[in-house]
């Protein structure tokens, strides 16, 4: 994927996802009556192919319900793979129609707002209580200021002077964020939906940064040359925890748009990308993401990417911890519980987080700047994690991760990342882009001395903690005995893909 900078130019391995571009996920209803093909592809990691077709119908009450659990269950633990989901008739032909499938788009729009109201009641179910306003009660996302306590200041004003000298001699995108912090983005995308809904503007006349990189900021990647005007919405979904209400919110979503650019990625970071979305209609979809527990902020450029767990977490029957408490506390701490945090929206370059549950890593760790593995403290058995750091794809280099020699408790791991996360922030390079990575900071620093500098960053932000939370890397009791070749304790990595046992209901 590629994306037109302020000069014209290209970024390459820039805000790939990993998402095939060629994904769609469109569903059309017929007399109630849903007809899917799901078609789960291989992607760049070891997986197996797989196809299913289920009939379902329109009615959470129907006999078909647990195939529509399967079906869920298929799209949103199948990770990583790359999914497409068809339009298809009721005889199973698959078409390819241009025009939208509701009636009208005015149409769609309207049904969406019914959406919005039909399930608030579920979707405050998911709200945590940073959602309101200690004056004001709830607060939509579209409602917010800077200047409010939620963002005191741009994102730029966090970064130390040190910091500030070495960006403006840093490369363009860095001298781009300091003529204006991409967390403005926050608040601006409202401003500019709203100006083209009431005619003195249109997409055409934003300022080509604003349009074409700096509202990344806000989850929005516009390709100008091939879908102009039109926005890729990326999501945060932290370990990929969706809902069926989120899946018919997208599909109402999307579905006002014409098919062959309404359309949604399942990515392997186990993320959602909604494609072909107008700016006039982004202040709706935001305010109705944060109704149902899910955001869109600082999910492109130089900001953390969508917080990777076990896809079967808490079915997991060889577990050795739950990953979806840990990846929410994570992504609640990068995102400010997903309103927007400026203090970690300015990065030298993006940033990958992978939270393993089992011995398979499943989570694939060894290719994140953080990967945390699970493993229990030789002392006490309390199950903790072993940290490992530095791995990345890009076109210029491939690293896999190497160990940190540091181990942290389950409670501590979103403190543990935010102080990482700080200090890549403020002494990661701001100068050539393909050497911006936490690796390439390990590699000046050397691993020694990087593990000190985040140890005393860690006792400096969490002075309560000192000496208590990152210790030496803990032995794994099923590792390689000395002198042999042989785990002390056998495991074959297992294939994630198929049907998982699951408790329904009372449990019969």
């Amino acid at each position: 994927k590629e994306h037109q900078n302020g000069a014209g130019g290209r970024e390459e391995e820039e805000d790939c996802d990993d998402a095939a571009s060629d994904n769609h996920f469109i569903v059309e209803s017929q007399e109630k009556i849903i007809y899917l093909t799901l078609q789960v592809r291989s992607s760049s990691l070891p997986t197996t192919i797989c196809c299913t077709e289920a009939l379902l119908r329109n009615n959470p009450k129907a006999p078909f319900f647990m195939l529509r659990l399967l079906l869920l269950s298929a799209i949103c633990t199948a990770i990583p793979v790359n999914a497409a989901i068809r339009r298809t008739s009721l005889s199973g032909a698959v078409s390819r129609s241009t025009t939208p499938h509701r009636s009208t788009k005015e149409f769609g729009r309207k049904k969406r707002m019914l959406r919005l109201s039909k399930f608030t009641t579920t979707a405050t179910a998911g709200f945590t209580e940073s959602s309101y306003d200690d004056d004001n009660g709830y607060k939509k996302a579209s409602e917010r200021r800077f200047g409010d306590s939620d963002w005191p200041q741009y994102g730029t004003k966090y970064l130390p002077k040190q910091t500030i000298e070495r960006a403006e001699r840093g490369n363009k995108i860095e001298k781009l964020k300091l003529e204006k912090c991409g967390s403005a983005a926050f608040e601006e995308v409202h401003e500019f939906a709203a100006a083209i809904r009431e005619g003195t503007t249109t997409w055409e006349d934003l300022d080509i940064d604003d349009a074409d990189v700096r509202l990344k900021w806000a989850g929005l990647f516009h390709r100008r040359k091939r879908t102009p005007g039109r926005f890729m919405m990326r999501l945060k979904v932290p370990n990929g925890l969706l809902t069926s209400d989120h899946m018919r919110f997208f599909a109402d979503t999307v579905g006002i748009y014409p098919a062959d650019v309404g359309v949604i990625d399942i990515t392997t970071r186990q993320n959602i990308q909604l494609r072909g979305i107008e700016l006039q209609d982004m202040t709706e979809l935001i305010d109705g993401l944060q109704m149902r527990g899910l955001s869109n902020v600082q999910s492109g450029m130089d900001n953390v990417r969508n917080l990777v767990g076990s896809p079967i977490a808490g079915i997991d029957p060889e577990e050795l911890v739950d990953t979806r408490d840990i990846a929410k506390d994570i992504d609640a701490m990068i995102t400010n519980d997903g309103k927007g945090n400026p203090k970690l929206a300015n990065l030298p370059r993006k940033f990958n987080i992978a939270v393993s549950g089992s011995r398979d890593d499943f989570a694939y760790t060894s290719i994140n700047d953080i990967g945390l593995r699970p493993c229990p403290n030789k002392e006490s058995g309390e199950m903790g994690f072993n940290v490992i750091v530095g791995g990345y794809f890009s076109i210029k280099r491939v690293m896999e991760s190497i160990p940190m020699d540091i181990w942290i408790k389950a409670e501590d791991a979103a403190r543990f990342c935010e102080a990482v996360l700080l200090y890549f922030r403020d002494n990661g390079s701001r100068g050539d882009r393909q050497k911006a990575r936490l690796i390439w900071l390990i590699e000046d620093m050397g691993m020694e001395g990087f593990r000190q500098a985040i140890s005393d960053k860690y006792d400096e932000m969490f002075p309560k903690k000192k000496g208590g939370a990152a210790i030496p890397a803990q032995p794994e009791p099923w590792a390689v005995a000395a002198g042999t070749n042989t785990p002390t304790q056998p495991h074959k990595k297992r294939d994630i893909l198929g049907v998982h046992s699951q408790v329904i209901g009372s449990g019969d």
